[in-house]
């Protein structure tokens, strides 16, 4: 048996396992599937030769985050693609926002309320590595640099408020921002979904998001080639059904959903940890639809073939509309879609001169519906002719998402609510999140802080725990990825 057992191979898994493996540790990786990278995989899901991200597909942590800052994608070879707009929100009547990657740019775009985005940004994006270094974080620790914690925090306050409108005057900034603070999957006008809009919107400006050249798939990848190097092993294929079959390891590090350690150990729980576990809740759903295309979107307002991803739900009310429909079990006629065009910078995920299309809409937890007609319009909106160049299409509903990722319960692939509460008490009010009442055994996905996204932070909180509480071994888990 090694010293310690990993369940679940998705970003958090990995990361928790190559710190660990970079201590010295023997590590083993369980996954149930037969692909590893949970929500960072890729598959040829339409046609032959078309490569789509099954969950997520571009990147602002991937050069963002801390972990995967020590640990230097590019230096394991994975090539990041930055689009020169990281996003865009197109309007009726064939306009848009954009948000490049230069904010001077973005400013000079949004006409009158240009100022206004620039009072927004301009005193967050040099401090960025601050933002995320807060973001990120346990959020059980005092922030470094307090003076950008607090213009942060002001500013996610005033958007998480009535105040959010006071700011602008037309509805294009607007709606840029609200499409990016609508990525939390509850209504844009929270201080949860205004701190992630906030957060993200400042890295579309600092570094940008990214691409993995040939898919998502690139990163587990990676870590799982860095685990291997280290005399690490993968195992895939294995869905666990009892976690007392890994008695024997020294510690357990799991990547799964409040639900599934109830699943695998929930008889071994004490009763009070397993009311608080049956009291995480999980948030509104995704239906996943891909599609392979003849040719690029036939966007209506310029520019926007130079967008990585798109926010399509028009203006700042009717987002708030959609997602209001969602958190209270309906679904919406015009619902939030968010779209990924990964051919603007990477031409190996079609045939030449064809294209692929990613898409998910927002639906109440646990919908069975398939909404890609709903989606096809709504791309249509903003893209009249888009329909004529579907080749073919792939959907996920909401209720089919759990049979590719058991952590995306009912389809909720933030993998828990972003309510305010579950937004630092992950899964359960506890001071130490990573750890359950089992000795030994931890948790690390996206149910634990920080949340969700591609970011290995939940893994490296965890691995801290575990290398401290187990092996006696107090290394920062950063300074371990950064020795050769």
């Amino acid at each position: 048996m090694p010293d310690v057992v990993v369940v679940g191979s998705g970003p958090n898994g990995l990361a928790a396992a190559v710190i660990l493996a970079k201590a010295g540790l023997s590590v083993e990786v369980y996954e149930a599937e037969y692909a590893a990278g949970g929500g960072s995989r890729t598959a040829e899901l339409t046609l032959p030769g078309y490569r789509h991200d099954v969950c997520a597909g571009a990147h602002p942590m991937a050069l963002a985050s801390p972990f995967f800052r020590a640990f230097d994608l590019a230096a394991h070879g994975v090539e990041l693609l930055t689009p020169e707009a990281s996003y865009a929100h197109p309007m009726d009547g064939g306009t848009a926002g954009i948000a490049w990657r230069d904010l001077d740019r973005t400013v000079d775009g949004l006409g009158r309320d240009g100022a206004a985005w620039r009072s927004l940004f301009g005193p967050l994006v040099p401090h960025w590595e601050s933002i995320v270094d807060l973001a990120m974080s346990d959020m059980r620790r005092p922030p470094k640099d307090l003076l950008t914690a607090v213009r942060f925090g002001l500013r996610t306050l005033e958007q998480g408020s009535p105040l959010w409108n006071t700011r602008f005057r037309d509805d294009t900034a607007a709606a840029l921002l609200t499409g990016v603070a609508t990525h939390a999957i509850i209504p844009p006008r929270a201080v949860p979904a205004a701190g992630a809009g906030l957060m993200l919107g400042t890295l579309a400006h600092a570094g940008g998001w990214v691409i993995p050249r040939g898919g998502s798939q690139a990163i587990p990848d990676a870590m799982i080639a860095e685990l291997e190097r280290l005399g690490g092993r993968m195992r895939t294929g294995h869905r666990i059904d009892a976690l007392g079959q890994f008695d024997d390891a020294r510690a357990v590090v799991l990547d799964l959903a409040p639900a599934e350690l109830l699943r695998i150990a929930g008889h071994r729980l004490p009763d009070r940890y397993i009311k608080r576990l049956r009291r995480f809740r999980y948030g509104g759903a995704a239906c996943k639809v891909d599609f392979a295309l003849a040719g690029p979107v036939p966007w209506q307002a310029a520019d926007l073939d130079r967008a990585g991803t798109l926010h399509l739900v028009g203006t700042r009310d009717e987002a708030m509309a959609a997602e209001r429909a969602v958190a209270a079990g309906q679904h919406a006629e015009r619902p939030y879609v968010l779209t990924i065009q990964p051919g603007v910078v990477d031409s190996t995920r079609a045939p030449a001169g064809k294209h692929t299309l990613y898409t998910y809409a927002h639906v109440p937890n646990g919908s069975t519906r398939d909404i890609s007609e709903t989606i096809i319009g709504q791309v249509e909106r903003f893209a009249p002719g888009f329909r004529d160049l579907i080749l073919a299409k792939h959907v996920y509903t909401a209720a089919e998402m759990p049979a590719h990722n058991a952590n995306y319960i009912g389809g909720d692939i933030s993998a828990g609510a972003m309510t305010l509460r579950q937004w630092a008490f992950r899964p359960a009010p506890r001071w130490n999140p990573y750890a359950t009442p089992l000795p030994g055994v931890y948790l690390c996905s996206a149910s634990t802080p920080p949340g969700p996204g591609v970011h290995g932070m939940s893994g490296l909180h965890a691995a801290r725990h575990v290398l401290r509480q187990r092996f006696g071994i107090t290394t920062d888990p950063l300074a371990l990825l950064r020795n050769p």
